[in-house]
C-alpha cells in the first residue's frame, strides 16, 4: 500500500482510497463539502509525489505551481507527502453582517471582509466556519460592493452550514477561500446576446452577472430565465423586473413547475421552456448556474443545438456529501 504522510504524520490508507477520505477516517481535521472535485474546499499541499492531473483541475495556474491540489481527487499510486499548512494566506476573514430571507427557504447572507476579495462577479467561494466546517457558494455582489459581499443560501433539512446561518451567524467570524469558477461576464463583445438560466439559488451568480452587464454597458439582448419548484421560489422577481422596464434589451423570465401561468411567469421545466422560446443558438453566450442535473443537461442539449462549447460558461452546484 503507497505511503501517505501528512505534516510529518503517517496516515494509513486503504486500497483506492482517496487522500481525503483518509484523513478524514484517521481524525485528521481538513475542510470539505461537495467530495467530487467542484467546491475546492479540500485543497492540500503536496510536498512530496506525484499529483495526479484530475486532483488539479479547475485550479488555478498559481495554486497549481505551488503544489494544491484536491484531496477528494487523489488517489496515492505511490508514496505521497501532503501538508495542509500554507492555506492561510489563500483566505480572508470577514464577519457575518445580516441574515436575511428572500424566500421560506432561501437567505440572503451579507458578509463584510477584512481585506477587499479580488473577484468577478458570479464566481464562488468557500466558507469556513471557526470550527472547519466548509461550503461553496456563490457570490451575489459584485466587485463595485466593495468589502461587502452577498450570497444566496438554500436552507436544507439538516443542513450545518445552512441551518447554523439561518439561526446563529449573524456577527459570528468566517474564513473565505476564493474565489474560483469561470462563470462571469467579459465584455469582448458587447453587441453579443446572453442568455442566463439557473434555478433556485442558481439566481445568485446569475443576479451579479447581470448587473455586471448592465453596469458596464452592454448592449445586447439579456434574457434571464429562473425556476423554482413554485412561484414561493421565485425570489428578487420584483428587482428583475423593475430592471427590465430600466432596460429594454434585459427580459426576465421566471418560471415554476407547479402554479397557475400569470402575467410573466411560466409554468413548466425551464430547460424545455428555455429552448422552445430561444429561436437560435449560434452566437448566443450561455451563463447556467445551479443543480448539477440541470446544468449539465441543459449544457449538453444547447450543444447539440448548435451553441458552441466556448459560448457555454456553467457552474453546477453539488451538495455536500457525507464520508
Amino acid at each position: 500500500m503507497p505511503r501517505l504522510e501528512c505534516d510529518g504524520r503517517e496516515v494509513p490508507l486503504a486500497e483506492g482510497e482517496s487522500v481525503l477520505d483518509a484523513l478524514l477516517r484517521a481524525g485528521v481535521e481538513v475542510a470539505s463539502s461537495c467530495r467530487a472535485g467542484a467546491c475546492q474546499s479540500c485543497l492540500v499541499r503536496v510536498t512530496s509525489g506525484a499529483v495526479p492531473a484530475r486532483a488539479q483541475a479547475g485550479l488555478k495556474e498559481t495554486l497549481r505551481a505551488r503544489g494544491f491540489a484536491l484531496a477528494c481527487q487523489i488517489v496515492p499510486e505511490t508514496a505521497l507527502a501532503i501538508s495542509l499548512e500554507g492555506k492561510s494566506d489563500l483566505e480572508v476573514a470577514a464577519r457575518v453582517e445580516a441574515v436575511d430571507r428572500l424566500a421560506a427557504d432561501v437567505l440572503c447572507v451579507r458578509l463584510r471582509s477584512e481585506t477587499e476579495l479580488a473577484y468577478r462577479a458570479g464566481q464562488f467561494v468557500t466558507l469556513l466556519r471557526s470550527d472547519g466546517l466548509a461550503r461553496a457558494y456563490s457570490l451575489a455582489s459584485r466587485p463595485a460592493d466593495g468589502q461587502l459581499l452577498e450570497l444566496h443560501v438554500r436552507v436544507v433539512a439538516g443542513g450545518r452550514m445552512s441551518n447554523w446561518l439561518a439561526t446563529e451567524a449573524t456577527g459570528a467570524s468566517v474564513r473565505l477561500r476564493g474565489p474560483a469558477g469561470d462563470c462571469f461576464y467579459t465584455s469582448t463583445d458587447a453587441e453579443q446576446p446572453l442568455v442566463l438560466a439557473g434555478a433556485g439559488t442558481g439566481l445568485a451568480p446569475l443576479w451579479g452577472i447581470l448587473r455586471d452587464a448592465l453596469a458596464a454597458g452592454h448592449r445586447g439582448a439579456i434574457q434571464l430565465w429562473h425556476g423554482a419548484r413554485d412561484v414561493e421560489g421565485l425570489y428578487l422577481r420584483a428587482e428583475l423586473a423593475q430592471l427590465s422596464r430600466e432596460h429594454p434589451h434585459f427580459s426576465y423570465h421566471p418560471c415554476a413547475l407547479a402554479g397557475d401561468e400569470a402575467g410573466e411567469l411560466r409554468i413548466g421545466r425551464l430547460d424545455e421552456l428555455l429552448l422552445r422560446a430561444v429561436p437560435s443558438y449560434a452566437r448566443q453566450r450561455f451563463y447556467l448556474c445551479g443543480d448539477a442535473p440541470l446544468v449539465q443537461g441543459l449544457k449538453r442539449k444547447l450543444f447539440l443545438q448548435g451553441a458552441p462549447l466556448r459560448e457555454i460558461f456553467a457552474d453546477a452546484f453539488l451538495g455536500a456529501s457525507a464520508p
